[in-house]
């Protein structure tokens, strides 16, 4: 693929580097980390947030761009994947780096609908905890995915308090919580709602660029 760039102003400034390091790669298998959206190629990883207001979109390469049309991707198949984002909160990087240990993502907590997030996680992480138990579900560093609402249906749905001190929560209600919280989850999943991007497998032939 290559890299068209009209704006580098994002979140955090595109580097200059960013088209050069980018452009040749194949995109390998496409995937999510909390919030971030990650293309993996075979020398590295575009890591996209779409902040407040971004988007991407599939389009065909010749696409005249709109305002706040910021960056390409553009493949060998003269389709493109391009980023949106009028209030400019969302962010493209590269990294080479192991993605365990990226600044961004190092930190995160467990998804929820992976096997790593259980009542005793939970439970521990609480302990000595004054925060309310809504805000500590938020907090990406304990588990990520969980918003506003979700977290709303879940405790109500699990009977807990969402001012309730964190730390004075049992071992058993944490267990009906995370209960709670994949029932809410895979409920929105099914109705449409804020649905988790899945891992996907995808392939292409490098496309020769100048």
């Amino acid at each position: 693929m290559r890299v068209v760039v009209r704006n580098r102003d994002l979140r955090w400034p595109l580097s200059n580097q960013f088209a050069s390091r980018v452009t040749g790669q194949t995109v390998q298998a496409v995937g999510r980390r909390g919030k971030y959206l990650l293309l993996r190629c075979a020398e590295g990883t575009i890591i996209i947030h779409l902040g407040m207001s971004g988007k991407l979109s599939i389009l065909p390469a010749h696409t005249v761009p709109v305002k706040h049309d910021h960056l390409d991707f553009v493949f060998s198949n003269n389709q493109c994947l391009r980023f949106n984002d009028p209030r400019r909160f969302g962010s493209v990087l590269w990294t080479a780096r192991p993605l365990a240990e990226h600044p961004l993502l190092a930190g995160l907590g467990p998804e929820p609908l992976e096997a790593g997030l259980n009542g005793t996680y939970l439970f521990r992480r609480s302990r000595r905890r004054q925060l309310a138990v809504k805000q500590f579900i938020m907090d990406s560093h304990i588990v990520v995915g969980i918003g506003n609402i979700y977290a709303n249906e879940a405790l109500f749905s699990a009977g807990i308090h969402p001012a309730r001190p964190a730390g004075r929560i049992s071992l058993l209600r944490y267990d009906r919580l995370v209960e709670a919280l994949r029932r809410v989850l895979q409920d929105a999943l099914r109705q449409g709602g804020q649905p988790f991007v899945t891992s996907a497998t995808v392939t292409e032939t490098p496309a020769t660029s100048s």
